[in-house]
């Protein structure tokens, strides 16, 4: 039976329930707010200009948040250099996750409590699953924050009522769940030999059997795990609220590897090259962190503002693109960690930035969707949507898509003026 999404009520901005002690990712004794260059082996870290192998898949897919294990943001497919809006679908609530785009389909989940598989063409509906056996509209299902991940045969997701959902990619019905104690904010990772990976804000990172959703281990973090864990080979990183470190987990054993002494909050997920760490923070700094030396590369801030920072950092070989509370979108030196560029827009830039080819593109607070040039930061591209932008673009096959918030959110799709 086919929900009828404009006959459900949800209660607005639901979504930000917040949990504040999220993440523990600024190294401590740091109180410089200018960039110092790099020194030692997180030196020659960020000398190798060369993108890691086999970060980005070699595919025009979006299969994950981030595009790549390492979460740099960087999409496989190009876009061309006219855009339009080819499509565009209502959804009563409106998106605040990210988008996968697969064989060219699109997965997201929305905060009306579904999961929908669309159409990349035209965006029309092949499935949709919702996140609670009935059908009755008037019972509240609940929604998705987290963003799509998807496999050779299944779509995972989680909820906010912490349920993890793994569904038939191809029909759209249900394999298995498996219930954590809280909210899922963050992507599940797909791990080797059929394995699964997971956050919660039950203070736990949990591994699962992808065909049948048994607990293999969970990890305890000591606090909220509120995004999408980058992976550096066979470790990945939790932070916790019992004292200031980054805990450093080794997913085939499922045991906390190493602590890095740490201080302050992460409210987003950290993007990883060449075994560096970078991520923005609540006082609005962004930082560079060599993980397996314990060293701070460089930090940067912007002592005017000091906003908060929700964007996890697109990383390219000479940039780090973050957006800021402060609405802009900063572009910093990866080697220096010196500010090259920075664009304004009217709002808060929570959105994650997507490099494609010479352009990023990213959503802000004022309700607009922007492409800029990489080089210098000039305009190169904007849609006025009518919705607040916190989600942030998926790009495959030549087309971006991405949602917006809201009673009057949409799915929107742009690609080539037809």
């Amino acid at each position: 039976m086919r929900v009828d999404r404009k006959s459900a009520v949800r209660f607005p901005f639901r979504r930000f329930r917040v949990m504040r002690c999220v993440a523990v990712l600024l190294i401590g004794g740091l109180a410089n707010t200018s960039a110092a260059p790099p020194t030692g082996a997180a030196a020659k870290l960020l000398a190798a200009n060369t993108t890691e192998a086999g970060d980005e898949p070699a595919t025009p897919d979006w299969p994950n948040f981030r595009n790549g294990a390492h979460l740099r943001g960087i999409a496989s497919s190009d876009l061309p250099d006219d855009l339009e809006l080819l499509w565009a679908v209502p959804t009563p609530d409106g998106v605040t996750a990210t988008a996968a785009i697969v064989d060219g389909r699109v997965y997201l989940g929305v905060l009306h409590g579904e999961v929908l598989c669309l159409d990349l063409e035209d965006g029309s509906e092949i499935w949709s699953y919702r996140s609670i056996e009935s059908t009755d509209p008037k019972q509240f299902a609940p929604g998705f924050n987290a963003p799509a991940t998807v496999s050779e045969t299944a779509v995972y997701i989680g909820d906010e009522d912490g349920v993890v959902h793994a569904v038939d990619r191809d029909s759209g019905a249900k394999r298995w769940i498996f219930q954590t104690n809280g909210e899922i904010k963050g992507g599940v990772t797909l791990l080797p030999d059929g394995r699964v990976m997971v956050g919660s804000h039950d203070g736990h990172l949990y591994c699962l059997d992808a065909g049948t959703g048994e607990e293999v281990w969970a990890c305890e973090t000591f606090g909220p795990v509120n995004g999408s864990q980058a992976m550096d080979g066979q470790f990945t990183f939790v932070t916790g609220c019992d004292k200031p470190v980054l805990r450093v987990v080794d997913v085939e054993a499922g045991k906390q590897e190493k602590e890095v002494p740490l201080e302050g909050l992460l409210i987003a997920s950290p993007a990883l090259m060449n075994d560096v760490l970078y991520f923005g923070t609540p006082d609005g700094e962004v930082f560079a962190l060599a993980w397996q030396e314990e060293q701070t590369v460089w930090t940067w801030s912007d002592p005017r503002r000091g906003q908060e920072i929700h964007s996890t950092p697109a990383v390219t070989d000479e940039l780090v693109l973050i957006g800021s509370g402060d609405k802009r979108l900063h572009a910093i030196d990866r080697e220096t960690g010196e500010e090259r560029w920075n664009f304004e827009t009217r709002g808060a830039v929570d959105s994650s930035p997507v490099v494609v080819g010479d352009r990023v593109f990213f959503g802000s607070a004022d309700r607009t969707l922007y492409g800029v040039s990489i080089e210098d930061g000039s305009e190169r591209f904007r849609y006025g949507a009518g919705q607040r932008i916190t989600a942030s673009p998926a790009v495959g096959y030549g087309r971006l898509v991405i949602g917006t918030e809201g009673r009057d959110g949409r799915i929107l799709c742009f690609g080539a003026k037809q």
